[in-house]
């Protein structure tokens, strides 16, 4: 489809796939017009027809209010971002404006106390969990609650400011690093951009007691999937499901992977409890990332959903394996065009694709024990991976060059990232191989390079 005259407004900030990747895509669609509270890397604004530098923007209501006047101005026909940090924000703007958008019920979607709350009222399977609001109600929870125990911000997004409590004793100690870690994550831009005051939200929650016995037909998968998909006018259309490799304690996500190899019976199962999820939460049109734990004798549960895609660069994975463009198709949804959904959620495919993000440990999680300096440009990358895997390194998601690699934080999540890439293998088998002989590698790989200079 050629560009046609319709014009979009996207909301910059932190969050979502990088805009070298989003706004080619958008921009295939309509005109590209940016409001930009964040400087857009040079290699995105070629894309754009125009680009608004707000840095100093207000927040709130405020912020829906310039945010508006900017769309009426430019005669945006339909706004988008796809920062988790600021759907919430999007979607008041597009209900003011008339505009097609997820609609009132978005922050089912961004605050996990009400998501859990509705879930619960709809009978969504979910862990027991409370409302946190001091070190009080966390002693308080804790004692109601079967331990281990999940801290987390409600606002919150990329694993930041995670952290696993055993008993009382954990109490102070987790209370003062959850709100160092949320303070840091702010300093990055890691905060909700309409709801004010949110660093103080946290819940608790019964850690799921996850597995992977009789799901994978083998070993070595992380415990949890994530449906991708679009709801539409109301309805939800499920597009693919992405698995994991297993997280880094706490729950520190290093790989998404596709296609998902469980049996086919198992992927509808989930997709069936993944439209329970996002039906309950009754939204309008966005694109949806619902997590899901696997559990013992076939048990789901589910984990959280966003009103967005995926990070990093679930996207593009979904490109690569089963062609299809879910940027492209929610912009045309949000223009009023007819897209073409799947009939039933896509299960299987001829390649296959993943967003690796490297952290300072190996595939099990244990920390590096020396700090190399970055340079994955100069590492023998043919080395690690198999004959006919590609790496490719996204460098909106990777540490300066030449910078000292840091030591693992556990509370950090998302921020411990040393670098992204997109790894793409002729089959799902030695994708997961090699996922793991990135992780397991990398370390020893850099060192090199620094003992080569």
């Amino acid at each position: 489809m050629t560009k046609a005259a319709s014009k979009i407004l996207y909301l910059y900030v932190k969050g979502g796939p990088p805009p070298e990747h989003s706004f080619p895509r958008i921009a295939a669609r309509a005109e590209l017009h940016v409001l930009a509270l964040m400087p857009v890397p040079e290699p995105a604004r070629a894309s754009c027809t125009s680009i608004v530098d707000a840095p100093g923007a207000p927040r709130g209501e405020e912020l829906v209010e310039f945010v508006a006047q900017h769309a009426k101005a430019i005669g945006a026909d339909a706004i988008i971002t796809l920062s988790e940090f600021g759907v919430l924000l999007v979607a008041h703007v597009a209900d003011r404006l008339g505009l097609a958008g997820a609609g009132p019920n978005l922050v089912r979607a961004r605050d996990k106390r009400l998501m859990r709350e509705t879930w619960r009222r709809k009978g969504v399977p979910i862990p027991d969990f409370r409302r946190v609001e001091s070190e009080v109600d966390l002693s308080e929870a804790l004692a109601e609650l079967t331990p281990p125990v999940l801290l987390k911000p409600a606002w919150g997004a990329g694993s930041v400011a995670q952290l696993v409590l055993n008993d009382q004793s954990d109490v102070p100690a987790a209370w003062a690093e959850v709100a160092e870690a949320l303070k840091l994550g702010s300093q990055v831009g890691m905060n909700e951009l309409y709801a004010q005051d949110t660093d103080g939200d946290l819940l608790v929650e019964e850690i799921f007691s996850g597995t992977t016995d009789g799901w994978y037909p083998e070993p070595g998968h992380g415990d949890y999937v994530s449906v991708e998909g679009i709801v539409a006018n109301g309805v939800y259309h499920p597009l693919c499901i992405t698995a994991r490799l297993p997280a880094i304690p706490p729950f520190t996500e290093v790989a998404s992977t596709a296609p998902c190899t469980l049996p086919e019976h198992l992927q509808r199962r989930i997709e069936d409890v993944s439209r329970d999820a996002v039906d309950a939460l009754q939204l309008d049109t966005c694109g949806t990332h619902t997590e899901i734990k696997l559990g013992a004798d076939g048990s789901l549960t589910l984990i959280e959903t966003g009103a967005r895609f995926g990070g990093v660069m679930i996207t593009r994975e979904i490109e690569e394996v089963f062609g299809i463009d879910p940027i492209a198709m929610l912009v045309d949804q949000l223009l009023g065009r007819e897209v073409f959904y799947p009939a039933q959620m896509l299960t299987t495919a001829g390649r296959a694709a993943a967003s690796v993000a490297v952290i300072p440990t190996n595939a099990a999680g244990t920390p590096w024990r020396t700090r190399p300096f970055w340079r994955p440009n100069d590492v023998d990358w043919a080395s690690i991976v198999s004959p006919g895997t590609k790496v490719e390194e996204i460098p909106a998601f990777s540490m300066p060059v030449g910078e000292e690699v840091p030591s693992y934080d556990p509370s950090g999540g998302s921020r411990n990232w040393l670098g992204l890439f997109v790894v793409t293998a002729p089959d799902a088998r030695r994708l997961h191989e090699d996922c793991n002989a990135i992780l397991d590698g990398l370390e020893a790989a850099l060192n090199a390079v620094d003992c080569d200079e």
